[in-house]
């Protein structure tokens, strides 16, 4: 992955950015990606260690999240996030799984309104395709 690519799509709810996006996505590899809030300053972030790549079909890394001046919390442990990228139809479909440490953790991470944030990114990322997609032909 692309650093520049993830971040224009990966950016959440408007007005929101991602100033830090640093990533070595090899087995062994981490990553830490920082969005702010361009209205009000606010931030947060993620961090975590690439734990398994299949080109074309999988991606397996922890995720720890750092709340910044967010004075929100998502649980103590580190999550073990899994995208798979399956060709259905000549369509490819990407599917998040989010394992979480504890129920806690994972209804803390509800509560932050990440959800909302993530289906925002992901109709930029279809967007983002799509336009891609348009350039080539």
């Amino acid at each position: 992955m692309e650093p520049d690519l993830l971040r224009r799509w990966c950016t959440g709810p408007p007005n929101w950015s991602m100033p830090v996006c640093e990533m070595d996505m090899r087995v062994g590899g981490t990553y830490q990606w920082r969005w702010r809030n361009d209205e009000d300053g606010m931030e947060f972030g993620f961090t975590g260690d690439v734990l398994e790549v299949v080109p074309h079909a999988k991606i397996v890394h922890t995720q720890a999240f750092d709340p910044g001046n967010m004075g929100v919390s998502m649980g103590g442990e580190p999550s073990i996030i899994t995208v798979t990228f399956d060709e259905i139809d000549g369509i490819t479909n990407v599917a998040t799984t989010i394992k979480f440490a504890s129920q806690a953790d994972r209804d803390a991470a509800l509560a932050t309104g990440m959800t909302d944030g993530m289906e925002t990114s992901y109709t930029r990322l279809d967007d983002e395709l799509a336009k891609m997609k348009s350039e080539q032909i």
